[in-house]
């Protein structure tokens, strides 16, 4: 698949799941805007993506901060006019009971994972309809689909994103807007890699495929829902988790 001449916008982008996304467009020819918290990371796939002559660029935002956010995509806006493809990849949570969550730990998940979406998606949706065209991806989780102990707030924020993405969907294909959502199960990233060694194997035990998602098998996903081969898909919700959630 090529993207020639597309404009993506990826949040999360400078790791995980994210950073492979970024990548994967650019290798596919596109102009990718890597948006995330962390400058030290953006400024080292800046480089990275320089290195192989891709069109990488950096934008920091923190999507716990709606001004950030909105700032983010008015930054956007400027320097490209709009925006073909948007990608909410970004994520962030800690495993703890739910009668444990602190009210500011609570607030920023919900930020992170659900309010920041929101926000970046409204502020990049008006040179979409002009246009008559665009492709929106959510990432959510397995987590949002069927439940996760020891991550409720966060699963709560990412079922959160899949009723966002199924309702938008209805409200924007009178504009030829495809608007889908990608649900990761266990994935082999930074933020897997954090958590104690006991939960990991237990993880991969349930899952069919004994082993985890490589980053890169989650953004092939991102990728097919952002491409031409999927413009008479909308509102739908993709596992990709190697069996782990066969219902829900």
């Amino acid at each position: 698949m090529r993207f020639d001449g597309k404009k993506v916008l990826v949040t999360g982008g400078a790791s995980g799941i994210g950073k492979a996304t970024v990548m994967e467009f650019a290798a596919c020819g596109a102009t990718v805007i890597c948006a995330d918290v962390n400058p030290v990371k953006g400024a080292e796939l800046e480089k990275e993506a320089a290195a192989t002559n891709f069109a990488v660029e950096f934008i920091q935002v923190d999507l716990a901060d709606p001004a950030s956010t909105r700032r983010c995509a008015e930054d956007v806006l400027k320097r490209h006019s709009g925006i073909d493809i948007l990608v909410n990849a970004a994520g962030w949570n800690d495993i703890q009971p739910f009668i444990d969550n602190p009210p500011d730990y609570m607030e920023r998940v919900i930020a992170v994972n659900l309010s920041g979406p929101l926000h970046l998606t409204q502020a990049l949706l008006p040179p979409m309809i002009a246009a008559g065209k665009g492709k929106i991806v959510n990432v959510s989780s397995d987590a949002g689909r069927v439940g996760a102990g020891g991550e409720t707030t966060y699963a709560a924020a990412k079922g959160g994103i899949i009723a966002f993405t199924k309702s938008l969907a209805r409200e924007v294909a009178r504009h030829s807007i495809n608007v889908n959502c990608v649900c990761p199960g266990p994935t082999d990233t930074p933020m897997l890699r954090s958590r104690p060694e006991k939960l990991k194997e237990a993880l991969m035990r349930a899952i069919p495929f004994r082993r985890f998602g490589k980053p890169e098998e989650i953004a092939d996903a991102i990728v097919f829902l952002a491409s031409p081969r999927s413009d008479y898909i909308t509102g739908q919700v993709l596992s990709v988790s190697g069996g782990l959630t066969f219902a829900g």
